[in-house]
């Protein structure tokens, strides 16, 4: 099955070699393109694409508002683009619903490669930049997110996968420290999403700093 892909920048060259770089391959199809913020927000409503390239800063509308504005139930996954690793603009559009991030100078496999893990459901968001995400929780504060009441539902070994998840392990690191299998951490993240209502892992991290289970600067 194919992916559809809306690309909203407002660089005509990037929206264009995003484009012809997904066009190369037979499981991606572009469904369109989009100059801002409230232009990319008309056309996901249309076309209804399975995921979005986000630049974060365009004219009018930008990005983080549109991610917002997109990302609910049934909306489609959005990988924000941007020149910075991960700054502060990045921060607040992973807080309003976003899949993940990626550099504009990202090679052509890396592309196809997050375009298809946030497709299928996951987080483009590898342990080392979970704990870059953390040190800008530090910096910036906590901001409003969900009450710590909201997590009474997870089961102590839940809340505690939880917690490891936030502190920037990978599911690998965390079935060692556990001692159980990766399988079972898998289980557990599912689990721990389903019953959140969250949408992915890098969620998973912001409501853990949020609802204040996790403080940044300490550790479990």
């Amino acid at each position: 099955m194919s992916i559809s892909v809306v690309i909203a920048d407002d660089h005509p060259v990037v929206r264009t070699g995003f484009a012809e770089l997904l066009d190369t391959q037979a499981d991606f199809e572009v469904a369109g393109t989009a100059a801002d913020g409230a232009e990319a927000v008309r056309i996901c409503h249309a076309l209804l694409p399975d995921v979005v390239l986000m630049d974060v800063r365009m004219p009018g509308m930008g990005g983080i508002e549109a991610t917002r504005l997109l990302t609910g139930p049934g909306g489609p996954k959005v990988l924000i683009l941007t020149t910075f690793d991960l700054d502060e603009y990045v921060y607040d559009a992973l807080r309003a619903g976003a899949s993940g991030f990626l550099l504009k100078d990202v090679t052509a496999e890396r592309l196809f490669d997050a375009v298809r893990v946030v497709a299928a459901g996951d987080a483009l968001l590898a342990p080392a930049v979970t704990r870059r995400l953390i040190a800008e929780f530090t910096r910036l504060g906590p901001g409003p997110g969900p009450a710590a009441g909201s997590l009474s539902a997870l089961t102590p070994r839940e809340t505690e996968v939880l917690r490891l998840v936030a502190e920037g392990l990978s599911n690998v690191e965390i079935a060692a420290r556990l001692v159980v299998t990766e399988e079972t951490v898998k289980t557990h993240v599912s689990r721990i999403l389903h019953k959140l209502g969250l949408r992915d892992r890098t969620q998973a991290v912001v409501t853990a700093y949020e609802s204040g289970l996790v403080v940044p600067g300490t550790r479990p």
